[in-house]
């Protein structure tokens, strides 16, 4: 077992996701020699303290080594906590592994995070590549979807994952439920779908969705950045979102609450210059609040269907929705005049031209012209050296 690996298991506990200085710390110093320092088994030089500081400056942290100095305080409680070789022996038991920045299995697309990629990732699931940014897209909502939302997601989810797409969630009760059942029915990718959780994956949060979980860890992927028997406190679910958003190419909302967390998830994909979609819903709904938020701020596209997620979702001139397609109505492209004209036509009993000119108030020439073409269209017919109105144009 690498030193790296073993070195970074013990850091995902020792420090909190997103935790600026202790990412920096490993980014500048190495998982190994950061483990060292921040167990107190060695101390980092000035030189060491410099490149650090510049690093936290250059991500906008406004943190010196003084901020390290007190990080150092922070994970001192839980130095005694750390049994790396045990956490990585539970996910062996479990049937999963910890990856790592320098696997093969890692998801490049996490790269974009810059200083806020994540140490490791402890993975359940098939072991298996995850798809490139380009077919992955992240379906959220709220937890308390209505009919509507179940109704519009499992459609996206299912019609998804039957073009070949993976769709990313977060394990939750309600939108990403409903995204994850869905995409297992549907998905024809290696990875169907993909639950980030903001817990341990040695055990199933939230436990309603435990059999849906599990039927993900057989099919796709459950991942976290915490290791396992690491409670899903609110603040990681907040952390594990930017996950979520950095995984797929696409973050739509179908149903969010004003306040929704996946506005957050919204957020950090916009922040990653990533493609955001909403789904519009009720005026009357507040669960449908967040997304026309999102639509009104210009923050998000708005989407119906699975092929304008596509599209999104495609490189540019790619994948494009095929333009929406309609029965031409008779009437198009009629002039305003034969408009007026069809309007002053009986529908039962033929009129004259004169009475035509008075009714429409328009020219004898004008009435003469436009019955002509009207009757050509089929819109118009003569009768006994009348006119009405043809039956097929009511």
């Amino acid at each position: 077992m690498d030193n790296e690996r073993i070195a970074r298991a013990a850091l995902s506990r020792l420090m909190e996701p997103q935790d600026a200085a202790g990412l920096a710390l490993v980014q500048v110093a190495g998982a190994q020699d950061a483990l060292r320092i921040a167990t107190g088994q060695a101390a980092a030089g000035p030189a060491l303290e410099q490149e650090i500081t510049g690093l936290l400056a250059d991500n906008g942290q406004g943190q010196s080594w003084s901020g390290v100095t007190a990080a150092l305080k922070r994970w001192a409680p839980r130095i005694p906590d750390l049994a790396p070789e045990r956490d990585l022996a539970t996910m062996a038991r479990l049937g999963g592994r910890l990856i790592v920045p320098s696997d093969d299995l890692w998801p490049e697309q996490l790269r974009d995070l810059g200083l806020q990629e994540p140490l490791c990732l402890w993975w359940r699931g098939v072991e298996q590549q995850l798809p490139e940014l380009a077919r992955s897209v992240a379906l959220v909502g709220s937890r308390d979807s209505t009919s509507y939302g179940a109704s519009v997601t499992g459609d996206l989810a299912y019609t998804l994952g039957q073009r070949g797409y993976t769709v990313v969630s977060g394990g939750a009760y309600g939108i990403d439920a409903h995204a994850h059942r869905a995409a297992l029915a549907g998905g024809t990718a290696p990875v169907p779908t993909i639950a980030v959780m903001a817990g341990g994956v040695d055990r199933f949060y939230p436990s309603g969705n435990e059999d849906l979980l599990r039927a993900v860890c057989n099919q796709g992927a459950v991942l976290a950045e915490v290791p396992p028997g690491s409670a899903p406190t609110r603040y990681r679910f907040l952390q594990r979102n930017r996950l979520i958003a950095a995984l797929a190419a696409v973050t739509v909302v179908v149903e969010a609450r004003w306040r929704s967390g996946a506005l957050n998830t919204a957020h950090h994909a916009e922040t990653l210059g990533r493609a955001v979609a909403a789904v519009p819903g009720s005026v009357h709904s507040a669960n449908s609040a967040g997304c026309h938020r999102l639509l009104r701020d210009g923050g998000a596209v708005c989407v119906t269907d699975a092929a304008e997620i596509v599209e999104l979702a495609s490189p540019s001139g790619e994948g494009l929705a095929e333009p929406a397609t309609a029965r031409a109505a008779e009437h198009d492209g009629l002039t305003l005049e034969d408009l007026i004209l069809l309007d002053a036509l009986p529908l039962r009993s033929t009129t004259s031209v004169e009475k035509l000119c008075a009714v429409a108030g328009l020219s004898i020439d004008s009435v003469r012209a436009g019955l002509g073409r009207l009757g050509l269209l089929g819109l118009a017919v003569s009768e006994r050296g009348g006119w009405k109105r043809a039956k097929d144009s009511v």
